[in-house]
């Protein structure tokens, strides 16, 4: 692994595979929203809780944990303390995005971890959104307190299934062991079992990697499926801006992309449509054509990208 800053890993993002489900909590809900990569998209954020009100209106109860990196866009002062108001409402494992605000690490740039096959140029663009937003973080403590005390994974035991809740992998904040581009390499089917025996999970829900993804195995005598929400606030599919979140329940979703059956479980990815032209206005009155974010990431919010619904399943 690099030491290069946005590349590396460092040692406190890492934990032990075997101590993440020693004692899972039970879900009370019928209804459980994943939500990974908000990015700090307030219209993407509204049409959630618009999605969840939805549901609630049936007589479901709906609980939304979000799995990190629900900051990165919303770069200006009123912007980071609304996100992060409403989302701290809800239950919340950190991302590295929060983890950097939180407790700024001098070399770990923005701790994205990214491997080889992303290009320096994205690598060096994001250390430089992070210290932006590090700068407004640093004058709201509260904000940071409540980050701070976030755990880094969460367990769940829903409708006799256990749920594993990660912002990366199962053995770091900032993993991509799960991510779409190595969940479908042979070579690394192996590591992906071994995970599920040292956790004692049959689900896993994590984002951080930016990319959809649902992958399972079966046997005679167990199913395991890993779901990667990829970004609830930005496109994740080609010409296709509309977000997505994992929404897990025994009730089947009406609007799934892409689903699986663990247990008595429904896992789906859900899209996320908020209105794009309102939501890039605001993105570029905060980052504009030039600036870093807009480089690294205005083609996608208005294009998405280069997958389609069939290339979710692995």
């Amino acid at each position: 692994m690099s030491e290069q800053p946005g590349r590396s890993c460092p040692i406190h993002y890492r934990y032990q595979p075997e101590r993440l489900c020693r004692d899972p909590e039970p879900v009370k809900a019928d209804v459980l929203y994943v939500i990974g990569g908000l990015y700090g998209n307030p219209l993407a954020l509204d049409a959630i809780d618009a999605m969840a009100a939805s549901e609630q209106a049936l007589g479901r109860r709906v609980k939304l944990l979000f799995n990190g990196d629900f900051n990165w866009f919303n770069a200006d002062e009123d912007a980071f303390v609304d996100v992060n108001n409403r989302v701290l409402a809800h239950d919340i494992i950190q991302g590295n995005v929060e983890y950097e605000l939180a407790n700024p690490s001098p070399d770990a740039g923005c701790g994205c971890a990214y491997p080889d096959f992303v290009d320096n140029g994205t690598v060096e663009r994001s250390n430089r959104i992070i210290a932006r937003l590090q700068a407004i973080a640093s004058r709201h403590p509260d904000i940071q307190a409540s980050l701070r005390a976030a755990p880094r994974w969460r367990c769940l035991s829903f409708s006799g299934e256990t749920l594993l809740i990660l912002h990366g992998d199962p053995e770091s904040l900032a993993g991509w062991g799960l991510a779409s581009e190595n969940l479908s390499r042979p070579s690394h089917q192996h590591q992906l079992h071994q995970w599920f025996a040292q956790t004692g999970a049959t689900l896993m829900a994590c984002t951080h990697t930016c990319l959809p993804a649902l992958w399972q195995r079966h046997d005679t005598l167990l199913s395991q499926t890993i779901i990667n929400n990829g970004s609830a606030g930005m496109g994740n599919l080609h010409a296709d801006p509309r977000g997505l979140i994992t929404r897990v329940s025994t009730i089947p979703a009406g609007t799934a992309l892409a689903s699986a059956r663990q247990g008595d479980l429904e896992v789906s990815l859900v899209p996320v449509a908020f209105d794009a032209q309102a939501w890039v206005a605001r993105f570029d009155q905060c980052w504009p054509t030039g600036s870093d974010a807009a480089i690294s990431y205005r083609q996608r919010i208005l294009k998405g990208t280069k997958l389609t619904v069939a290339d979710i399943r692995l």
